[in-house]
C-alpha cells in the first residue's frame, strides 16, 4: 500500500517528493549507509578500547540501537513525515524539543559526510600517493552529489550495486578468516565477548560509544517516510531489519578479525593509530591481497555509497527544518524535474567538501569527527525514546505500557550510560552544539518566529491507534 495524498495534507504538507522505495530499497539504503565491512575501518580502535571484548562492544550496541529503532517505529506510525527526529520529537513533545532534537541529529549528519569522505580519501591515498587527499575529496563529493541530484530512484539503484560488492569482499574474508582457524592459523576463543581478566563495565560501554558509529545510519531510514511506498510499517519493518542483518555482519567479522589477530596484547596495549589491525588481521587470513582487498574496500564503501546516503539523509532533515521555517527557506526547494530537494544536497556537498579539508589539516580530525558524529545522534535518540512515552503514555493515554513505556524506558537507559562513559572531549562539545542550538531557538522566538509545525498539535492528532499490539 501507498499513502495517499491526504496522508501528508493533514499535517499541512503537500506531497512533493517521489514515493518510489520499497521494502528492499530502504532496507539497501540502511545497510548501505551503516556500511557492512565498517569494522573493518575502527576494528583496532574498538578492539583496544574494549580489553579485546571487540564482539561484547558490537553486540551492546546492536541491542541498544534495537530498543531505538523500536521506538522510531511507534513515532513514524504516529507522524509519517520526512524529518526523523525532528519531527518525532516536536510532535511527541513540544516545537521547541523537536528543534533542539533536529538540531542534535544534525551534529551527526552534517558531520556523518565529512568524516566519511576524509576517511575514504585517506585511505585511497595511501593506497594511490600520487593523487592527494583533496583531490580524492573532491572527486567523491562531486560524484555523490551528481548521482543524489539526479533523483531518489537513480541513488537506490546504486546503493544496490555498491551493497553487492560490499557484501562479496565481506564474505570472502569470512569464507578465507574461517578456513585459516579451521587449519590451525588462529586459536578459537570466547574472549572477544567475554574476557574474565579485562572486563570493566565502565571499559565495555566506552568501547560501545565507539563500536556506535558502526551501526549509525539505520535510523536514515526514517528521512525517507514521504519517498516510501508502503508508509510507516515498511519503515518500521525496514530500520529492524537492517539493524539486526548488519549486527550480525558486524560480529562475525569482527570476532574472526579479533582470533586472527597477530599480536593481541599489543593492540590492546599501544591502540591502532594507523588503522590497520583489521587489515593485518585479514593477512593472516590469506595474505596481503587480502588485507589490501579488504582495505579498498573499505575506502570505496566510506567514500561513494555511505556518504551518499549520508547526503541524501541530511538533506532531507534540512528539507523538512525549512519548510517548516526553522532553517532557511531555499533549503525547501524541491527540483520539478527529478523531485529530490537540490538546494539541500548542493548545500551539504559544499559543507561536507569544505569541513573534510579542514579536518584534515588537523592531526585528531578523524577521531574528534567520529566522537562528535556519537554524540549528536545517541542525544537524538535519548530524546526519541523520551517522545515515545510523553506522547503515547502522557497525551494519549495508551495502555499499552510495553510498547510506548518499558521498551523506550530500556533503551533510553543503556542509551544514557553510553553517553555518560563516552569520550570527555566529545561530551564537552557536544554539549557546546546543544547549547548554541538553544541559543538560536530562543534568537527564533526573540525574532517572533518561534518553533511550529504544520498541521494538529500532538494533544490534537488522531494518527496512530495506541492499542495496536506490536
Amino acid at each position: 500500500m501507498s499513502y495517499p495524498v491526504e496522508e501528508l495534507q493533514r499535517f499541512g504538507y503537500q506531497q512533493e517528493l517521489r514515493r518510489a522505495l520499497r521494502f528492499r530499497d530502504l532496507l539497501a539504503y540502511g545497510l548501505i549507509f551503516m556500511v557492512p565491512i565498517a569494522p573493518m575501518a575502527i576494528f583496532g580502535v574498538v578492539f583496544s578500547a574494549s580489553g579485546g571484548m571487540v564482539v561484547l562492544a558490537y553486540a551492546i550496541g546492536v541491542v541498544a540501537l534495537i530498543f531505538t529503532a523500536f521506538s522510531y517505529s511507534q513515532m513514524v506510525k504516529a507522524f509519517p513525515l520526512s524529518g526523523s527526529v525532528y519531527n518525532y520529537v516536536g510532535r511527541g513533545i513540544g516545537a521547541p524539543v523537536g528543534f533542539v532534537a533536529g538540531w542534535a541529529i544534525m551534529l551527526d549528519y552534517i558531520l556523518v559526510p565529512s568524516l566519511l569522505y576524509l576517511v575514504a580519501s585517506v585511505a585511497m591515498n595511501a593506497t594511490l600517493p600520487a593523487i592527494p587527499v583533496w583531490a580524492w575529496l573532491v572527486a567523491f563529493v562531486l560524484a555523490n552529489t551528481i548521482v543524489n541530484s539526479l533523483g531518489i530512484k537513480m541513488t537506490a539503484r546504486f546503493t544496490w550495486i555498491m551493497l553487492a560488492g560490499e557484501l562479496v569482499v565481506l564474505f570472502v574474508f569470512l569464507g578465507f578468516g574461517a578456513w585459516a582457524i579451521a587449519s590451525g592459523k588462529g586459536r578459537w576463543t570466547w574472549e572477544p565477548l567475554y574476557n574474565p581478566d579485562t572486563f570493566g563495565v565502565s571499559l565495555v560501554l566506552a568501547a560501545t560509544a565507539v563500536a556506535v558509529l558502526s551501526f549509525l545510519g539505520f535510523d536514515g531510514i526514517a528521512m525517507l517516510a514521504e519517498e516510501a511506498k508502503g508508509g510507516s510499517r515498511v519503515i518500521g519493518r525496514a530500520m529492524a531489519g537492517a539493524l539486526f542483518v548488519a549486527g550480525l555482519l558486524f560480529i562475525a567479522q569482527t570476532w574472526l578479525a579479533a582470533v586472527l589477530t597477530p599480536d593481541p596484547q599489543a593492540l590492546i596495549a599501544n591502540g591502532d593509530a594507523t588503522g590497520t589491525a583489521f587489515y593485518a588481521a585479514a593477512e593472516v587470513a590469506a595474505g596481503p591481497w587480502l588485507a589490501t582487498l579488504c582495505a579498498v574496500a573499505t575506502a570505496i564503501a566510506w567514500g561513494l555509497p555511505d556518504s551518499m546516503v549520508a547526503q541524501v539523509a541530511i538533506s532531507r532533515l534540512l528539507y523538512a527544518m525549512a519548510r517548516d521555517k526553522q532553517l532557511p527557506g531555499f533549503l525547501a526547494k524541491v527540483s520539478r524535474k527529478r523531485n529530490v530537494p537540490r538546494n539541500a544536497i548542493l548545500l551539504v556537498a559544499a559543507v561536507s567538501l569544505a569541513l573534510g579539508l579542514y579536518m584534515n589539516s588537523r592531526a585528531d580530525g578523524i577521531s574528534l569527527l567520529a566522537s562528535l558524529i556519537n554524540f549528536g545522534a545517541l542525544t537524538a535518540f535519548l530524546l526519541l525514546h523520551l517522545s515515545v512515552i510523553v506522547y503515547y503514555v502522557i497525551r494519549k493515554r495508551s495502555g499499552n505500557l510495553f510498547a510506548h513505556l518499558l521498551m523506550p524506558l530500556i533503551g533510553g537507559t543503556i542509551l544514557g550510560f553510553v553517553v555518560w562513559n563516552a569520550n570527555v572531549a566529545a561530551q564537552r562539545l557536544g554539549f557546546v552544539w546543544i547549547g548554541l542550538g538553544v541559543v538560536v531557538l530562543i534568537g527564533l522566538y526573540a525574532a517572533g518566529r518561534k518553533p511550529e509545525l504544520s498541521g494538529f498539535t500532538p494533544a490534537q492528532h488522531s494518527g496512530a491507534a495506541v492499542t495496536e499490539r506490536v
